[in-house]
């Protein structure tokens, strides 16, 4: 038995109810319906309350496995007090269309429901708790014997009330439309203020009233001040509400409010009433300033409308608590996210005041956080929240979005580059360290705005990220031409991924050649995008694209396979002596499979390594030297070939040239153009030249378009060039016949 109980996580503890609760003389059966297709559940409910007396009777149990067997059991059945109802059954929502059925085409308006289940993910909707007057919910995880006999004692309580109450129907209508109502609010205020609005009209009580709740709740891991609070309060005591209770200037309401809540049950006095609230977890006292007498009907009915927004009244609170957790940066105690969509909602309704909405990232906080510890991070960002609540204007409201990304709507005036710049020029505490901040900021103006809270967070984003990556400075305002290179980045590499799936991208070879020999020695294979109209979209605007969205590996792993298939097809017309050379970027040597990934197409093709050639630039090996060397000296070591490009084009580390395993350094088709430059010009391709013979590094110069470029470089010792002066990229095909007709004109010049 003890499986049982612990299968759906259900354990009933045996403890003692109290004397009102069970009666010795038992004299008739409360007729309890349990529905769960779970027959342990059915074994352990009965166990557990089998000795449980309600109101001078026993419970007899009845049990189905089914939503359908419970349908037609309840249709020949119309005396069951309360149904213990499984949510999920046969279909995920059976409970519930047992629900509906009982309410809408049975009409069993006075048996009592308790939904149970063991997947809290299927949660009813809170207004189908309302509109279909359920009892309570409860997941079978929380259901201990005392709670589940308190549960079903309240439910029977109803039951019988109701049942009692039948010719005073007009009155329970107005109790279950005024539950209802009340079901649907989203606050505690809210809810209280709803209560004493309904007491006075339906039972003409005292407008002059007080709702005072016993703070027990823990939100966030931290809890409430403790004390009794008075959360609405109408007539002559609004004054008093959102105080504690203690601070109320009248000494007979605190006096009666503190006994209520002492004592657990109503007070009716010849001068005031105060009515006890009693929820699972929570408590409550209404506080009337004159006294009422009751029919006995007028009593059993408040009795009801009591009962009904007791649970009403826990599920506010732990609505509220629920909103708080959904809606709150735990960390911070600032809104988060989700909150901020929301509030922009409002902003642009002109709900909240402002005219601009700011987004600040924390640059290389992860830094922080890898080095001093997330603990030190921590208090970081705490320290940088305060001096924000420091510094932004009353009315300002600041949020976090992101882990190191805060969000603040205010003014313009005040919310400026400027101000920003000042807020960051003192270091910040946390701990024992002192750190200097450095902020990337992005401004979206509400005159530039979309009307919606998640379309201004996605501009302003735009705006941030725009900052992060210039170089000048650190913020950046949104403007409407943001969002449509956006869009238009994002629909090329749509496009992109789309073509290349569909094997419409080309590759090109431009001819390298031998200043010794005038023979083809090598080809630079070359991408190539053509486009539906015959035009082809340029390298350098779809290669960055490629490399941001990572689409590059993919391309890359297709340019060597296709470098291969290119290998053996000039072997097979008999160029087999020359190589391939392919270009890497930045991107392909951080995936984990890239060296791998090489050696097993080259291996596939069965190619010679030495035919194929890596071709890296400058800013590539810069941008990770160490993963980037590591890489190619393994390739290296299995004989493949190594060139750099653009050298000298960024910022140069000879310290990291050295040691690059490299074969060949190009010399950058700027410089080539220099040469003819009478002023120095041939400086810097003359430079590059020579620190290549001394690193005993092969030398090939690009973009060489005429003889006074091509002698100028044979004379600086260049051994290699390519250029128009030569051969354009050209296809594959054309590529071949390329080469047969130089091989033909060297044949006849030979002869």
């Amino acid at each position: 038995m003890a499986s049982a109980m612990q299968k759906e996580g259900m354990l009933f503890l045996v403890e003692d109810e109290s004397e009102d609760e069970i009666q010795h003389e038992v004299s008739d059966e409360w007729n309890i319906l349990i529905v769960d297709d779970d027959e342990e559940i059915h074994t352990v409910t009965r166990l557990a309350l089998s000795d449980l007396i309600i109101f001078d009777r026993k419970l007899a149990f009845h049990g189905v496995h089914s939503g359908k067997e419970a349908i037609e059991f309840l249709s020949k059945h119309d005396d069951i007090a309360v149904v213990l109802l499984d949510v999920v059954m046969e279909e995920d929502d059976s409970g519930l269309q047992v629900v509906r059925a009982m309410r809408e085409m049975l009409k069993l308006h006075s048996t009592r429901i308790i939904l149970r289940t063991g997947q809290p993910g299927y949660a009813p909707e809170e207004h189908i708790i309302a509109e279909y007057d359920i009892n309570d919910y409860k997941t079978k995880t929380e259901l201990t014997r005392k709670k589940l006999a308190n549960s079903l004692i309240a439910a029977i309580r109803s039951y019988t009330q109701i049942k009692s109450l039948e010719y005073g129907r007009k009155g329970l209508k107005d109790i279950i439309a005024a539950s209802t109502e009340l079901m649907d609010k989203q606050s505690v205020g809210l809810f209280a203020d709803g209560v004493l609005t309904h007491i006075h009209s339906m039972f003409k009580f005292s407008p002059n009233a007080l709702f005072c709740s016993a703070v027990k709740e823990i939100i966030d891991e931290e809890e409430l001040p403790s004390g009794n609070f008075v959360v609405s309060a109408s007539g002559k005591y609004k004054p008093f509400r959102d105080i504690k209770l203690d601070q109320v200037d009248d000494a007979s309401v605190v006096n009666q409010v503190t006994l209520c809540l002492q004592q657990h049950e109503h007070i009716f006095t010849e001068f005031d009433v105060t009515l006890y609230l009693k929820g699972n977890n929570t408590a409550a006292a209404i506080y009337f300033d004159k006294s009422v007498v009751l029919e006995e009907t007028e009593l059993q009915l408040l009795q009801v409308f009591l009962a009904n927004i007791s649970i009403g009244y826990d599920n506010v609170n732990h609505i509220q608590q629920l909103s708080h957790a959904a809606y709150t940066d735990r960390l911070t105690k600032l809104a988060n996210r989700t909150e901020v969509v929301n509030l922009l909602d409002q902003y642009m309704r002109n709900q909240i005041e402002g005219d601009i909405f700011v987004l600040i990232d924390i640059d290389h906080f992860s830094d922080i956080n890898d080095g001093l510890g997330h603990d030190v991070g921590n208090l970081l960002l705490l320290a940088l929240v305060k001096r924000l609540r420091e510094s932004v204007a009353e009315g300002g409201i600041i949020a976090r979005v992101g882990p190191d990304v805060f969000a603040i709507i205010g003014e313009e005036e005040q919310l400026t580059p400027q101000f920003f710049f000042q807020l960051t020029q003192e270091p910040f505490k946390a701990g024992e360290h002192y750190l200097q901040l450095n902020l990337s900021i992005g401004f979206c103006r509400k005159e530039n705005s979309s009307r919606s809270g998640l379309s201004i967070l996605k501009q302003t984003n735009i705006a941030l990220n725009r900052a992060k990556k210039d170089i000048h400075k650190n913020y950046e305002y949104y403007s409407l031409e943001m969002e449509e290179e956006t869009a238009w980045r994002l629909g090329v590499i749509r496009q992109l991924r789309q073509d290349f799936s569909q094997r419409k991208l080309q590759l090109w070879y431009q001819p390298q050649i031998s200043l010794a020999s005038k023979k083809v020695i090598g080809v630079e294979a070359l991408l190539r995008w053509p486009t539906e109209d015959g035009s082809y979209i340029s390298p350098a605007v779809f290669v960055p694209l490629a490399e941001y969205s990572g689409l590059i590996v993919k391309i890359g792993e297709w340019v060597v396979e296709e470098a291969c298939k290119e290998v053996k097809h000039l072997d097979a017309l008999g160029f087999n002596d020359i190589r391939i050379s392919v270009n890497v970027s930045m991107p392909q040597f951080r995936s984990a499979n890239f060296v791998p990934r090489v050696m097993e197409i080259l291996e596939h093709h069965d190619v010679p390594k030495h035919r194929i050639e890596l071709e890296i630039t400058e800013s590539v090996v810069m941008d990770e030297p160490d993963m980037v060397i590591s890489a190619l000296q393994q390739l290296k070591a299995t004989g493949m070939s190594v060139a750099i490009d653009d050298f000298g084009t960024g910022f140069s580390s000879l310290s990291y040239l050295q040691q690059l395993p490299l074969d060949r350094i190009k010399v950058d088709r700027a410089f080539v153009k220099d040469i003819e430059n009478p002023k120095g010009g041939d400086i810097l391709a003359k430079t590059v030249i020579e620190l290549g013979k001394k690193l005993g590094l092969h030398t090939i110069a690009e973009g060489v378009e005429t003889e006074v470029q091509e002698k100028r470089l044979r004379d600086m010792g260049c051994e290699e060039v390519q250029g128009f002066m030569y051969a354009k990229p050209m296809p594959s095909q054309e590529l071949k016949s390329f080469l047969l007709a130089r091989k033909k004109s060297d044949e006849e010049e030979g002869n």
